[in-house]
């Protein structure tokens, strides 16, 4: 009885796999390694939240001045709506200059997915993100 129970659970986890590997949902360590993002769906998009940032601070570059002393822990900088198979285009936001890029994401991996931020749709600047979860 044991194994067929393992071999269920076996054959269930191989079934979760493939959907797991396109699925952007989860938590994202920055190429940096000093901020954390969880992405999860939002509406008919995903959103990307800041979790957790190695040195606490606040988002005293927005051009918003009412927004300069917010935590970056909560901020949503990701906006996109799927563009394809393991692929999303949207917003960025950087909280270290305070600006709002148009921007894509694609999953290269169950474990990696590249985004890409671009000023006027010519110069771009692509890093690879890790999951943590």
């Amino acid at each position: 009885m044991k194994l067929k129970l393992a071999l269920v659970a076996a054959l269930l986890a191989s079934l979760s796999l493939p959907a797991f590997a396109q699925d952007a949902n989860g938590t994202w360590l920055t190429a940096s390694g000093e901020t954390r993002v969880r992405i999860a769906p939002c509406g008919g998009s995903i959103c990307g939240t800041i979790v957790w940032v190695k040195n606490p601070a606040k988002d005293e570059q927005n051009p918003n001045a009412a927004l300069k002393t917010r935590n970056v822990v909560g901020i949503n900088m990701i906006q996109m709506k799927p563009a394809g198979d393991k692929k999303w285009s949207g917003t960025l936001y950087n909280y270290t200059d305070g600006k709002t890029y148009s921007g894509s994401m694609t999953m290269n991996s169950a474990n990696s997915l590249s985004l890409s931020g671009c000023v006027a749709g010519i110069f771009c600047r692509s890093q690879t993100w890790t999951r943590v979860n």
